[in-house]
């Protein structure tokens, strides 16, 4: 298991290019299942949680082909299994996205229940709920969903619950396909549900609504191939974003989208950024200033990210002042608090808000990651921190960040990764 080594204290300083957004490629790559004509995906990123989905979609029998260019061709038309087993789906909680797209073509599917980041409860209840009322018969026993239908899944008008990313997606796809007009309500408006919503029209699929709280889907009797590049990662541009804000730095991040970060580009501002943005591009410069602290509250799309906190209550931890971070999306998503309090950080936790005083400095300490973003505050930390900062159990960054110590690299920090 390996480690990421840092030397703290550098300010970064450069440019880097963004890659595709792993919340948005993974349900695209489920959605290739809807149709037995090759589809190619552009702009995947390198990714560990990609690399499962791709074995995932292996194990069914689908093949997926990939190209010089790192594009992805998957044709399933040599599908052969309906099943994803528990090996590949404990890894990552976004396998549960295979459940619509095999239940709404091939009438079957057996789906262990999800693993992934330990950040708090993400129940499937709310696809499966959605799926039944769609016709599937559906039963959930020894730790997997297994559904089937008689003939095509029946459009339906739905009102979720909650909002969810995934059961929103979910839902959307097993719709593509159904018999007649299928209606979510209170939908997710995410950029990686319209970016899904997109390909599917791509594919052929009539959808309206998507980007509000109202998706509409008719069906059609079956959807054909298309190539489509997946839209840039929101939360890898704000995680560099933070990550130069915090060290007093310049950043220039490429291949990316400002219009779908005004949340965060506002705090990064309300912190002291001086920011500039094009059509494709975000540039930062903090001058050599010590960031403020920011106070905010996390929320469903178009509001502030549930995975910018961790990155944001790194910043706040050598801002001026003090800052208050809720959570309202998930209930357990404050465990790299105790490793910043290793630090130095002056932080504590009451209820769903972690509250934090601005220090002087941080201090390089041995640090534990337990989620796939508090694996980003603790590097962020420790790019501030004096002295030597060790970063361990460093396999759940790779689940969604890119290359992060060759990019850190690129803009001056002082990391390396090692062999634990």
């Amino acid at each position: 298991m390996d480690k990421l080594i840092i030397e703290g204290g550098e300010r970064l300083d450069g440019e880097i290019r963004i890659a595709g957004a792993k919340n948005s490629a993974l349900p695209i790559m489920a959605a290739t299942l809807l149709t037995k004509s090759p589809v190619i995906i552009r702009n995947l990123p390198h990714l560990f949680d990609i690399t499962t989905m791709l074995e995932l979609l292996g194990c069914m029998g689908v093949q997926p082909v990939v190209d010089e260019k790192l594009n992805v061709e998957i044709d399933s038309s040599t599908i052969h299994s309906f099943s994803a087993p528990y090996d590949l789906v404990k890894t990552m909680r976004a396998s549960i996205l295979v459940l619509g797209p095999l239940l709404a073509r091939y009438g079957q599917a057996e789906v262990a229940l999800p693993g992934g980041c330990a950040i708090g409860s993400r129940p499937v209840d709310l696809h499966i709920n959605a799926l039944r009322l769609m016709g599937a018969n559906i039963r959930v026993e020894d730790g997997y969903v297994r559904a089937k239908v008689d003939g095509r899944l029946k459009g339906t008008h739905l009102f979720m619950d909650m909002v969810t990313v995934t059961g929103t997606e979910n839902i959307m796809m097993a719709a593509s396909l159904a018999v007649g007009k299928t209606v979510i309500e209170n939908a997710a408006r995410e950029p990686e549900v319209v970016d899904l919503a997109e390909c599917l029209i791509a594919m052929g699929a009539k959808i309206e609504g998507h980007g509000s709280d109202t998706i509409s889907i008719d069906g059609v009797t079956e959807l054909n191939g298309c190539t489509y590049s997946v839209m840039p990662d929101r939360i890898e541009t704000g995680t560099y974003l933070i990550a130069a804000a915090a060290t007093c730095g310049r950043i220039k991040v490429k291949d990316t989208r400002p219009d779908i970060l005004e949340a965060v580009l506002l705090k990064l501002e309300q912190a002291g950024a001086d920011i500039v943005a094009g059509e494709n591009w975000i540039e930062l410069e903090m001058r050599g200033r010590r960031p403020e602290a920011v106070s905010l509250r996390t929320a469903p799309y178009p509001a502030f990210p549930t995975d910018m906190q961790a990155q944001f209550t790194a910043l706040n931890t050598i801002a001026a002042g003090s800052g208050s971070i809720t959570e309202t999306v998930f209930e357990n998503r404050f465990m790299h608090v105790h490793e910043m309090s290793r630090m130095g950080a002056s932080i504590k936790v009451e209820g769903n808000t972690v509250f934090v005083d601005g220090v002087d400095a941080l201090r390089g300490a041995p640090v534990m990651a337990t989620d796939l973003r508090a694996s980003a505050s603790l590097i962020i930390a420790g790019l501030v921190a004096k002295n030597q900062t060790k970063v361990d159990r460093i396999y759940h960054i790779d689940r969604g960040y890119e290359c992060i110590e060759e990019k850190l690299q690129l803009l001056g920090a002082k990391i390396r990764r090692v062999p634990a």
